[in-house]
């Protein structure tokens, strides 16, 4: 989707097995439809064309928060970006960039990630600096399954201090159940009385982190982009082996909720998306050590 993309707004591509060679002499003004709003993809097209004499439409742009924010950041510098937020995005290329000062957004997904933390463990937790909108789906999930939930002007407190029970998920792009936290809050559903359905629309292979899930205990089917989850009352430490970031994520919130010690290898996964994971974890009661090389 990037690159057939980029074809069409001027950009020459040279694909081997090694690298991606991309040239561009002059952005071409076009419309794009993209096939499916994809944030990466919305988000390579805003960059590759804020610089020159043309004019981009892409319809069919996702609506995350972070286009939002990539588009302010960007008009901050003197780019003509218009209707981040909105399925339509309109770029007029300028001349060229300043540089600015600029705060960026609330990790939503780090946010929700220690929500579940909290909630796996039936602990509790207080968020600073976080924007509740930008998660509602996460916490109308969290609130569904029992959990107690407090949002302010830039905080979420969560408790979770009884047995929680099963619900349904089905990811879909913003404003739907992010498909980033679908692996995170499966694994919290693996604990929950009941039985839960997963649907996932976005990626394809996303629950390949549940293997290494039911080798400590959890029961799981999956039938295509569907998974059924049936609630075990406790999950057992293992050796597992992080397949992913989000799915690598999963695992260690995973060995958190088990009374032993729980070993996740391949840890170049989650290190690529989360800063200081271990040690945050830790600040609230985990008990986390980071092996030399991992």
């Amino acid at each position: 989707m990037h690159l057939e993309n980029f074809k069409k707004i001027g950009i020459k591509i040279d694909e081997n097995c090694r690298y991606i060679e991309c040239k561009c002499d002059k952005i071409n003004s076009t419309n794009i439809e993209l096939d499916f709003p994809s944030v990466g993809a919305t988000e390579n097209l805003i960059l590759a064309s804020v610089l020159g004499d043309h004019e981009i439409i892409i319809n069919n742009s996702a609506m995350e928060p972070e286009i939002i924010d990539l588009a302010n950041f960007l008009n901050r510098m003197g780019a003509k970006v218009y209707g981040a937020g909105t399925n339509v995005i309109r770029v007029k290329g300028v001349e060229s960039l300043k540089q600015v000062s600029y705060k960026i957004m609330p990790d939503r997904i780090e946010a929700g990630t220690f929500l579940i933390a909290a909630a796996i463990t039936g602990g509790s937790v207080k968020l600073n600096n976080v924007c509740s909108e930008h998660i509602s789906p996460i916490l109308s999930k969290l609130t569904e399954c029992g959990c107690e939930i407090i949002t302010s002007n830039n905080s979420i407190y969560l408790n979770a201090n009884k047995k929680l029970k099963a619900v349904d998920i089905k990811t879909m792009p913003y404003p739907g159940f992010p498909t980033d936290l679908q692996p995170l809050f499966s694994t919290l559903l693996t604990l929950c009385k009941g039985t839960s359905i997963i649907t996932e629309n976005i990626f394809e292979n996303r629950f390949k982190f549940m293997q290494e899930i039911k080798r400590m205990g959890a029961k799981a089917t999956i039938e295509g982009k569907t998974m059924i989850i049936k609630g075990v009352k406790r999950l057992h430490p293992a050796n597992v082996e992080s397949t992913d970031l989000r799915g690598g994520a999963s695992l260690v919130l995973a060995g958190l909720a088990t009374k032993g010690i729980t070993k996740v290898s391949k840890l170049e996964y989650l290190l690529r998306g989360y800063e200081n994971f271990d040690k945050k974890l830790n600040s609230i009661g985990a008990d986390i050590t980071r092996e030399e090389g991992e």
